[in-house]
């Protein structure tokens, strides 16, 4: 059995080079593999191991004195849910393409519990918006949830500004896998006016495995960026498939990447559709000289 640790924090981070080669040291010394960014404002990450090696990851992260409360959502797997370690420096752990960026650590919308957001979410006079992209949402949301029309997290201020300020007097509520970009997402909104704004605090994996509510009104299963690519959400047995394969528009939780490597789109496809259409979202891309579905079967 391994386990997955979800983690994030904005923390003032001077030297981000620095800091990951001690970690990058520490985590193939103990074969630890996942993916973490590393900025000036903090870091965020998704590591895998077994449960020793997680347990000393989080002793070694929390021995820091700027990460000592760090706060991990721990995932069960039968499997590594990677196959290497790789820490990258970047100028934000999350990019919401501002001018002039916000700072999540500043007042941001409220932090609901699980319990808190599923009680608000049955109340008069609220919007449920989810701050993913589109291929995430796809794959599962909570009932009744807003879907941007979005392909990146950076889209979002264009997105919001030109379709959702006529909310601005209503009681929203957004969401996001883990929380790490509705803190820079809801601290946006407040910024532009919306005047009751409230994100689900530790994101929809946390509220998965609250034991009160266990999941409850959400559809579908829950996209994650590692080799497991999606994790079941509602647990009380009254979930709903709502995926649909993009081409046969049956009911499919199953994701893989446009044959095209120039492409790389996120697909919804079921097993036959991916035959027939060459693992493609056009006949186009089933046309690529490279592309990579025709390329995988003739060698086999």
């Amino acid at each position: 059995m391994y386990e997955v640790l979800l983690f994030y924090k904005y923390v003032d981070i001077e030297d981000p080079a620095a800091f990951k080669e001690e970690h990058l040291d520490f985590c193939k010394s103990h074969g630890i593999v996942g993916r973490i960014i590393v900025a000036k404002e903090g870091i965020n990450g998704t590591v895998s191991g077994t449960l020793e090696q997680m347990e000393a990851y989080r002793i070694h992260l929390r021995s820091d004195e700027r990460l000592k409360d760090i706060v991990f959502k721990v995932e069960q797997n039968k499997e590594q849910a990677f196959k290497k370690i790789k820490i990258k420096i970047k100028p934000e752990i999350v990019n919401l393409n501002l001018d002039d960026d916000v700072n999540p650590n500043e007042t941001t919308g409220k932090h609901l519990s699980p319990k808190e957001w599923l009680e608000a979410m049955q109340q008069d006079d609220v919007v449920i918006l989810d701050a993913r992209n589109t291929y995430e949402y796809d794959l599962g949301h909570f009932k009744n949830a807003i879907r941007p029309d979005i392909e990146t997290f950076r889209e979002l201020p264009e997105w919001i500004r030109k379709n959702f300020t006529k909310y601005k007097d209503k009681k929203v509520l957004t969401y996001c896998t883990g929380g790490i970009r509705c803190e820079k997402f809801s601290r946006f909104l407040v910024k532009e006016g919306f005047k009751d704004v409230s994100q689900l605090d530790g994101g929809i994996i946390t509220y998965g495995y609250d034991s009160e509510v266990k999941g409850k009104l959400w559809d579908g299963k829950c996209y994650v960026f590692d080799e497991r690519i999606s994790v079941p959400v509602n647990r009380t047995g009254e979930e709903e498939v709502v995926g649909k394969c993009c081409h046969c528009s049956l009911p499919e939780e199953r994701y893989v990447k446009c044959g095209n490597p120039e492409c790389n789109k996120h697909l919804l496809m079921c097993k036959d559709c991916e035959a027939k259409q060459k693992r493609s979202c056009s006949k186009k891309c089933a046309e690529h000289p490279r592309n990579r579905y025709v390329l995988e079967n003739s060698l086999s």
